[in-house]
């Protein structure tokens, strides 16, 4: 687990750099800074925290609610399987291997990876994952939404 901790935390700076090319810089309130403590700063794993999709499951360690849009998911797909076909959406995108071997498709080609992997969405890129190993595929996703 200790090694998910220290991907975690380079990922998490990985993404902000990138985000913060691509976003405003914003300033917190004092309402903000009380809005986070330690209870909900922290957020550990559990079955009965994830999420069924048709194809595995799906945890949000940050959902997009609680910190300014920027998201952490860890989504657990099948062998043979894909959480949805290759698509394209305004948010650049951050993949990130746990477990598993990845089929990442980007802009008509593709590259498989396994284990501390990670693949790059620019925005408006045409991008997918899937699973092509035998066991199951476990990845984190990092993106950042735009508010309404």
């Amino acid at each position: 687990m200790m090694k998910y901790a220290l991907i975690f935390l380079a990922m998490i700076s990985i993404a902000q750099m990138a985000f913060s090319q691509t976003t405003s810089s914003v300033s917190l309130t004092s309402k903000d800074i009380a809005r986070y403590n330690i209870d909900n700063c922290v957020n550990e794993f559990s079955m009965e925290g994830t999420k069924k999709t048709s194809v595995g499951y799906q945890h949000w360690f940050v959902p997009k609610d609680f910190a300014n849009g920027q998201t952490l998911k860890m989504s657990v797909v099948a062998p043979g399987k894909a959480t949805h076909p290759p698509h394209k959406h305004k948010e650049e995108e951050f993949f990130f291997v746990l477990e598993g071997t990845a089929e990442f498709f980007l802009d008509g080609k593709t590259k498989q990876a396994g284990a501390y992997a990670s693949f790059y969405c620019p925005s408006f890129s045409m991008h997918g994952i899937r699973n092509v190993g035998d066991i199951e595929l476990k990845y984190l996703v990092i993106k950042k939404y735009e508010k309404k």
